[in-house]
């Protein structure tokens, strides 16, 4: 029996879509569930940035294997800034990593997320959306830091849920 690739295609391409979407539904989810548990006096925020440094803390160490600073210092910033724009296109998003403006500076930007839609669903506050994913980023550095020996910071200068079209990280190294 032949096989129609283009609906083979469409199916596979329908489902990753599916999966991408249950990531951030799962998260907000999860997230319901521990507010609840935690009583009544627990922040929500503070429910939702120790997710984001526990997510992050584990991505930081599936990403020391991948990096390599003996290519040079430019290159170890753009494969780490490719690596953290892969979080986002993994999720569903759209993001790429650029060249900054100074030497070792690696701009991050994306420009569709779906962290945001799924927030809206389980009502979140888009502040926390845009706090969380910071924190994610930050978080994951700290492996980063520790194994090469350097400090590196990441600042978010846009997020999309703060009306800015777009997220814009910036990752550089600290002197």
């Amino acid at each position: 029996m032949p096989v129609n690739a283009e609906k083979e295609i469409t199916k596979l391409w329908r489902n990753l879509h599916n999966a991408q979407s249950e990531i951030c539904k799962t998260f907000y989810r999860w997230r319901e569930v521990a507010i609840e548990v935690a009583g009544p006096d627990v922040k929500p925020l503070d429910i939702a940035l120790k997710a984001a440094e526990m997510m992050g803390k584990d991505m930081g160490k599936n990403f020391l294997p991948r990096l390599n600073w003996l290519k040079g210092e430019e290159t170890f910033m753009m494969n780490l800034g490719r690596a953290l724009a892969g979080i986002w296109v993994t999720e569903g998003g759209t993001a790429m990593a650029d060249k900054g403006e100074n030497p070792g500076e690696v701009l991050i930007r994306c420009t569709r997320c779906p962290w945001p839609t799924a927030a809206k669903e389980f009502g979140v506050p888009m502040e926390e959306v845009a706090l969380t994913r910071e924190r994610l980023f930050q978080t994951i550095l700290e492996d980063v830091n520790v194994f090469f020996n350097i400090n590196l910071k990441i600042e978010m200068l846009k997020a999309i849920p703060r009306g800015e079209g777009e997220y814009l990280l910036k990752l550089y190294k600290e002197n």
